[in-house]
């Protein structure tokens, strides 16, 4: 069954709040997006692997630990686009693909619009999209790179419902899930409650 975790930092749980506020301005939404990436960064990298290496000090030669994964961040378009930046500031060497899905007015399911992708196969992917609502664009960009031939996938979100969770979980239960905060439910509309908004309409400046 798919790993879920929570980021319970209490940094992590502030800047959460901050992005709920509706008053929170564009400039700073951005921002605290950037630094709660940062922090998830932390979080979900725990367990790369390393690769020791000798390097001399001003003092001595010594061995120091490297990390030997190559990384692809696949953020999902186009408000995973708001996490990039976090989490290259921590992982500079790390590739950037691209996934984009629309929604089908009439199926309501995730249609796929672009793809551009770096070398995966051999890769840990970490899918950024991050509001894991429904579940339906996280898993088929999951089921998309898996056809790629990866087989290391982890997707970061700031903020989760538990409907998306479950839907992950079934369709990809070897896939672990990373945020920094499970809300209560959908409503209606398919929106998280008590959530933050649309995400994507929150970073670019969209939103009415």
């Amino acid at each position: 069954m798919t790993s879920v975790q929570c980021l319970t930092h209490p940094l992590a749980k502030e800047k959460v709040g901050r992005l709920r506020d509706r008053n929170t301005s564009t400039a700073e939404f951005r921002r605290l997006v950037y630094e709660l990436s940062l922090l998830l960064t932390v979080f979900c990298t725990e367990d790369l692997h390393t690769s020791s290496s000798s390097v001399e000090t001003p003092i001595t030669r010594t061995t120091a630990d490297f990390v030997s994964d190559n990384i692809v961040l696949a953020p999902v378009l186009r408000a995973g686009l708001g996490m990039v930046d976090g989490m290259l500031q921590l992982i500079p060497d790390a590739k950037v693909g691209h996934i984009g899905f629309y929604r089908d007015e009439q199926t309501l399911l995730p249609v796929e619009y672009y793809v551009n992708l770096p070398s995966v196969e051999q890769s840990v992917v970490f899918v950024l999209d991050p509001m894991l609502a429904t579940g339906g664009t996280a898993t088929a960009a999951l089921s998309l790179l898996k056809s790629r031939g990866v087989s290391k996938l982890r997707l970061v979100s700031l903020i989760a419902a538990p409907e998306g969770i479950r839907k992950v979980q079934e369709d990809h239960p070897d896939v672990a899930i990373f945020t920094a905060a499970i809300d209560e439910s959908l409503n209606e509309k398919g929106y998280i409650v008590p959530g933050l908004g649309d995400a994507g309409d929150r970073i670019f400046g969209t939103h009415k």
